[in-house]
């Protein structure tokens, strides 16, 4: 096994070295060492993906595509992206200019920041959020701006974004929105994110909306700023979570052509261009499986009532999440705020693996982020569990 060269020690990217790998990813990966642990840390469907999307990746093997695609997405699947847009967004993308897909929405994020940003930059984040943004953003010299917004029932609003842009002065460049919200499962009403554009477009700023989870929603509609403000807008999407692919790694961008063109540049450095067969499940997912996130909302929405009201007997408090999976629960108060703590308790006492609140920005301390992408069998047998511990404290 091959030592590095003692003279090469250090001789790396400081700028990634003083960034802090994912807490997220972090905890599970120590959570998972515990023997007969229930896993409720990720956001990893335990849904199949949809068998004519699999039967669509197996032909695309089968027929021998295997050269390099275009840069920017086989057109097939762009079009299919753009017809989606335009089906849910009311917004037109043109296939050709405006849209391009991607190795996951990270690495649209990834290539977005990098077209967008300069050192001295800012982009305002609503916090608790998923925090993957936040090195993205810091690897390009910009900096991340913290908004928490524990104390409006985890919704940035208009009010609060142009107290913090008059708060920041000059350099703020964009507003990133991530709803459904990983980890509240917040929605933003539609009159908010009017109000939202408002402030964006008065103050000449990007609206990056990453809309993952959106057709994941129980009980309400999901608005886009992108219908509001296309102008301004850059749309972030994928089919890991609607349909299970997580493991395709198939996102996608869409925004005005000149921007696009800076975007799909950084792209295409990145990764050069989207593997063949995971282009051709996800052409096959927005032409005939536009469905299939609809079966999948149902059981979720059972699971989150089921997971939400074991909660809250034993004196949790939460906000009902109204898309994704995830519950960003309270911890009770007699056990403080130390969320970490709290979640090694349930992990290595109760055998239950739960998200500590505080990995994902200001305002999650103190609570603790459930996923219930996971059985009715997992969710039943883990809030057993932590009752159990709770009732033994």
């Amino acid at each position: 096994m091959p030592e590095l060269s003692a003279d090469l020690y250090g001789t790396i990217s400081h700028k990634l070295a003083a960034l802090k790998p994912s807490g997220i990813r972090q905890f599970n990966k120590e959570v998972s060492a515990i023997p007969g642990v229930i896993k409720l840390t990720l956001g990893e469907p335990d849904m199949a993906t949809p068998e004519h999307v699999k039967q669509a990746a197996i032909k695309s093997i089968q027929d021998d595509d295997s050269h390099y695609a275009p840069q920017t997405g086989k057109p097939e699947l762009l079009e299919a992206i753009s017809k989606y847009i335009e089906k849910t967004r009311d917004v037109h993308y043109d296939p050709q200019t405006e849209i391009i897909s991607t190795v996951g929405a990270t690495e649209a994020l990834d290539a977005i920041f990098f077209a967008i940003l300069n050192t001295g930059d800012k982009v305002i984040v609503p916090t608790p959020v998923f925090s993957l943004y936040f090195p993205l953003i810091e690897m390009t010299g910009a900096t991340v701006v913290q908004v928490d917004t524990s104390a409006d029932n985890f919704v940035l609003t208009p009010e609060r974004l142009e107290q913090v842009i008059e708060e920041e002065g000059e350099g703020v460049k964009a507003v990133l929105l991530n709803y459904p919200s990983n980890p509240t499962g917040r929605e933003y009403p539609q009159d908010v994110l009017a109000g939202l554009a408002k402030v964006i477009s008065a103050h000449h700023l990007y609206a990056i909306a990453d809309e993952i989870y959106s057709d994941l929603t129980y009980g309400v509609d999901h608005h886009s700023i992108a219908t509001m403000i296309p102008e301004r807008t850059i749309f972030v999407s994928g089919l890991s979570k609607s349909h299970a692919m997580t493991g395709y790694r198939l996102g996608y961008v869409a925004a005005p052509a000149k921007i696009m063109a800076q975007i799909g540049k950084m792209h295409a450095f990145l990764v050069t261009s989207v593997t063949n067969n995971v282009q051709a499940a996800g052409t096959e997912a927005l032409t005939n499986g536009l469905n299939d996130p609809v079966e999948f909302r149902k059981i979720y929405q059972h699971r989150r009532d089921l997971v939400v009201q074991g909660l809250r007997e034993m004196g949790f408090e939460m906000l009902t999440p109204e898309g994704a999976f995830y519950i960003f629960a309270k911890i009770p108060a007699k056990f403080g705020k130390d969320d970490m703590a709290f979640a090694k308790e349930l992990a290595y006492q109760a055998k239950v693996g739960v998200t500590p609140g505080s990995a994902f920005g200001d305002g999650g301390e103190g609570y603790v982020r459930l996923s219930y992408a996971s059985s009715d069998e997992n969710l039943t047998e883990a809030l057993k569990r932590i009752k159990n511990y709770l009732a033994q404290l």
